[in-house]
């Protein structure tokens, strides 16, 4: 069945061979997975219209990827168009500095929650990790992880960090419940293989990865899932699920 309904062939186990550096994958990997299931669709434009927010989630429902993620204000309406749909709502915390205070994070968590959220990405106060102060920093997302009980994927930021400091954010972060570690918010820069192979190591499958951040070719996104990454935030989800029906067509 169409994912669009229209010309594109339903792709629920691909096998893919691309040629990559070997700093993304092997070269002539084949790879046997349905790329959609991968795809967190993310509208984190600050001027998304309702309209456009509904455009996202019909796409998101139509190639049945996972997640949408939109900001906390179009909370509702996702969950609305979504209910009872396959596609669950995520949206983001603090984002995307994550320099809000505990409370207004907190605070903001909730009630994302109470709108019908099951996902949210928190992005972890950077400052604090930098000055060392690793306490306050477990008690934020401890106390976010525990008091909404969802999905909490926190957001490293680690264009910003060193490896030092990124294998110190993951531990904090494992530390304190969260389900999965996300390379970025696409602000400061966008997820690398590099980053996503060493919170792989950190981690050692114990939570998810997202990759995130200039996610727009397919070669690229089979690259990150390569080096461990199970989701992929991206706005240009659509666009890797035709460029693989593209490639399967070209075959």
């Amino acid at each position: 069945m169409s994912r669009i309904g229209i010309a594109y062939p339903t792709i629920s186990s691909a096998i893919i061979c691309v040629h990559l550096c070997s700093s993304a994958v092997q070269p002539m990997k084949e790879l046997d997975y349905d790329l959609a299931t991968y795809i967190d669709h993310a509208l984190l434009q600050p001027a998304a219209t309702t309209e456009q927010i509904a455009q996202c989630c019909a796409a998101a429902e139509r190639f049945k990827f996972p997640v949408v993620c939109v900001y906390p204000n179009a909370v509702r309406q996702a969950v609305e168009l979504l209910h009872n749909k396959r596609t669950k709502v995520c949206t983001v915390i603090g984002f995307p500095t994550g320099a809000n205070t505990s409370a207004t994070k907190l605070y903001e968590a909730q009630e994302a929650v109470e709108n019908g959220a099951v996902e949210l990405d928190v992005a972890i106060n950077l400052s604090w990790l930098k000055e060392g102060k690793q306490d306050r920093l477990y008690q934020e997302m401890a106390q976010i992880c525990e008091e909404t009980g969802v999905t909490i994927k926190a957001i490293l930021e680690t264009t910003l960090l060193n490896n030092q400091e990124k294998t110190l954010a993951a531990e904090i972060c494992l530390d304190a419940g969260v389900a999965f570690l996300k390379t970025s918010t696409g602000w400061f820069g966008g997820a690398t293989v590099e980053d996503v192979r060493l919170l792989k190591q950190v981690t050692k499958g114990q939570v998810g990865i997202k990759a995130a951040g200039g996610i727009g070719s397919l070669a690229g996104a089979i690259a990150l899932i390569e080096a461990g990454a199970t989701r992929l935030g991206t706005s240009r989800g659509v666009d890797l699920i035709r460029q693989l029906d593209e490639w399967e067509n070209e075959r």
